[in-house]
Parts: structure tokens; C-alpha cells; sequence
């Protein structure tokens, strides 16, 4: 096994292979990629996963308790192809075996279990297949490159990085309460971008299919092409990222099948290594704007620091407006803290323990749906990755 002396350090453009997210997102180039990586002739290899075993309990007369298991298994393989540099990505989860309803979430919103009744207060699980996508960059100049990407799934060019692929997010079990407004696209059945890279700026755009992926969890969605997206990138430095997006969403909810969407986000990262720690911090705004509908604006702000490599911890506050958990629109907050220990490592893979604590913040007409107050909920966790 050895590495080409031509070997590319990123799939998209000539600068750190670090600056990659999912899909073609930028993260700050300063974040560290945990995982497996191997080179292999003119391959580049990269496999990172994990598999979350999880008590999950939501106070209150809408929650509930229940056991169940998280996974996810991203492989990436990059080389030198004629003048550019083709890449394959893959990404698939075990989360349908938790079953069409997903897991308890109070305050969570969008999709369905059975394609007739809305999920509420409940995370719909991942499809088996999140990405199976390849790609290719060819150089213009020193600091420039253009690059094609297809995705079947795939994920377009809208919004910050997904929840799970961002270290601000990635130690914390619970998907965000805001995941419908910045990064619920990263499941399209059929996604194909095209960009343009110079320097620390990055433009591109996406069609893709709107409709998000139907409760048969298995299998794969028709593809569409339907929906449009583009988004402008910038990393300034190596501590810093941003973007702004827009989407033009056909169709995206199968139970509002006539209404479309129009999505604006906008997001910075920051990272950096302090101490031998390291130190993420995101913040993100979305906004969903209904044909015929309301419109409606969310915020996300988490942050996550790794101590020596074994102790985590991490936080998350979002405020969002939501329409689905009640009759009218309602401005609903959620606070969770976390903390994860994690064993030193046995070859390639690291075993760690923890949990996260949470309050949810209702307005008064509310309340009583939840119990009256502020409901509480926590979730313990054990999990294996790939380091």
C-alpha cells in the first residue's frame, strides 16, 4: 500500500481535505476527521461510523420512553483521474430497524410513519441508503477547479453540513428540533450539483428531488429533479466557515402535496484547537416560506468541546415557530446539555458512555397539550465508532 505522489488532498478544489463536510458542504478547515483513513495504490480511503445503543426518555403526556439504536457508516474514496480527481462517497444506517416511527422527540416535526398521519413530537429514522454518490473536480487554475457531483440519494447544495457530519453536533444522539429548516436535504433522492471553487470561495448549484423520502425505509424513492438550490461557501480562514443558501422545494411533505417551499439559510462555524482541546461552535438560521402557506424562521446555536480526546461536551439551544404540533404557529425553545466519555481506543475503534439533559420552553397556550410547565427529558446513551 502506498500513496500517489499526485494524490489529491480533497475532492473538490486544491486546498485541505479537512475544509470537506457531507455531501459538498464546507466545514472550517481547523476540524479534525475522525475515522479510518488508508491509502491504497492511487486511492485515497476514509471510513467513519458509529452505532449508538439508546434509553430515550420525554417527559410529559406526549413523550414516552424507548430503547433503541443509531448507526451510520460513511466511506469516501478519492484518486487522481486524467487532469481531475474522481471521488465516491457512500452512507447507509440500520435506523429503519427502529421502525417507521423513528424514536421520541418532543417538539420534533416533519415526515410520516405510514404516509397518512404526520410525525409529531417523533424523529422519523434514516433510510438505509443515505448517499451513494460520485464525483469529479478538474483544475482551472492553481486555486481553482470546477466540479460536478451525483447523488442517487444525494444531498444538494442547501444548508450548513448535516447534523451528524458537524462537530458542533455530531456527539449528540438527538436530531435538532430546527433539522426541517437548515439540513433535511440531506436525503434526496436524486441530487445532482454543479460548482465552481477559487481560493476560499465556493459557488454551486443543485436540482434535486424535493419530496422528502417516503416511510418505506429500505428501499429507494423515484427520483424527480424537481427542486432547485444554491448556495455561496466562504472559509476566510482556517478557523472559519459560512454560507448563505437559498432552495426552491417542490413538494417536499407527501401529507401537503400541493404546497411548496421556499427555504433561505444562512451559517457560520467556527473551530478551534485550544490546549490540546478542540472547540466547535455553529450557528445557523433557516427560514421555510410555504406556497400557500406561512413562513416560518428557525435558530440553532450548538457547540462541542473534546478534552484529551476522552471527554465531551456539547450543547445545543434552538428557538423555531412550528405549525405541525398544534392548531396555529408557536415560537417553542429547547436547551439540551450533554456529556460523553470516551474509553481509549482498541485498534481502529472507541468505545464511550453518556448522556444529554433537556428543557423545553412552551408558550402558554401550549402547555397544557405538554403537561403544563417546562417539559423535561433525558437520553443515556453507549456507542462504538470508528476512530
Amino acid at each position: 500500500m502506498h500513496a500517489s505522489q499526485t494524490m489529491p488532498t480533497a475532492l473538490y478544489g486544491a486546498y485541505s481535505g479537512s475544509r470537506e463536510a457531507s455531501g459538498t458542504s464546507w466545514q472550517p478547515d481547523a476540524t479534525p476527521h475522525e475515522g479510518f483513513h488508508l491509502m491504497l495504490d492511487d486511492w485515497m480511503l476514509m471510513a467513519h461510523g458509529f452505532v449508538n445503543g439508546v434509553f430515550d426518555h420525554q417527559g410529559g403526556p406526549r413523550g414516552t420512553d424507548q430503547w433503541f439504536s443509531q448507526s451510520m457508516l460513511m466511506t469516501v474514496a478519492r484518486r487522481p483521474l486524467g487532469p481531475g480527481t474522481l471521488g465516491l462517497r457512500g452512507m447507509a444506517s440500520f435506523d429503519p430497524a427502529m421502525g417507521p416511527r423513528g424514536y421520541p422527540l418532543l417538539l420534533q416535526s416533519g415526515e410520516s410513519a405510514d404516509g397518512r398521519t404526520p410525525l409529531v413530537d417523533r424523529q422519523h429514522p434514516h433510510d438505509l441508503f443515505m448517499e451513494l454518490a460520485a464525483s469529479y473536480s478538474l483544475p482551472l487554475d492553481e486555486e481553482s477547479s470546477a466540479f460536478a457531483y451525483f447523488g442517487y440519494p444525494g444531498e444538494p447544495a442547501l444548508g450548513p453540513p448535516v447534523y451528524m457530519h458537524r462537530f458542533s453536533g455530531s456527539d449528540n444522539p438527538e436530531a435538532p428540533i430546527t433539522h426541517h429548516w437548515l439540513d433535511s436535504t440531506h436525503v434526496c433522492f436524486g441530487a445532482s450539483t454543479l460548482g465552481l471553487v477559487r481560493g476560499d470561495w465556493k459557488v454551486e448549484g443543485s436540482i434535486f428531488t424535493g419530496r422528502e423520502p417516503n416511510s418505506y425505509r429500505w428501499d429507494f424513492d423515484t427520483p424527480r429533479f424537481d427542486s432547485r438550490s444554491l448556495r455561496l461557501s466562504f472559509n476566510p480562514s482556517s478557523h472559519w466557515s459560512f454560507q448563505l443558501s437559498y432552495g426552491d422545494i417542490k413538494s417536499p411533505e407527501a401529507l401537503e402535496a400541493d404546497v411548496n417551499q421556499e427555504r433561505v439559510t444562512a451559517s457560520a462555524m467556527h473551530h478551534r484547537r485550544i490546549a490540546g482541546a478542540d472547540w466547535q461552535t455553529t450557528f445557523a438560521w433557516g427560514e421555510n416560506h410555504k406556497h400557500p402557506g406561512t413562513t416560518l424562521d428557525a435558530f440553532l446555536l450548538e457547540s462541542a468541546a473534546k478534552l484529551r480526546r476522552s471527554h465531551t461536551v456539547f450543547g445545543r439551544m434552538e428557538r423555531v415557530e412550528k405549525d405541525e404540533l398544534a392548531d396555529g404557529v408557536f415560537n417553542v425553545h429547547k436547551l439540551s446539555l450533554g456529556y460523553v466519555y470516551d474509553f481509549p481506543p482498541v485498534r481502529h475503534l472507541r468505545a464511550g458512555a453518556g448522556g444529554v439533559g433537556s428543557i423545553h420552553f412552551l408558550p402558554s397556550a401550549l402547555r397544557p397539550a405538554y403537561g403544563g410547565g417546562t417539559p423535561l427529558s433525558a437520553t443515556l446513551f453507549v456507542r462504538l465508532k470508528l476512530n
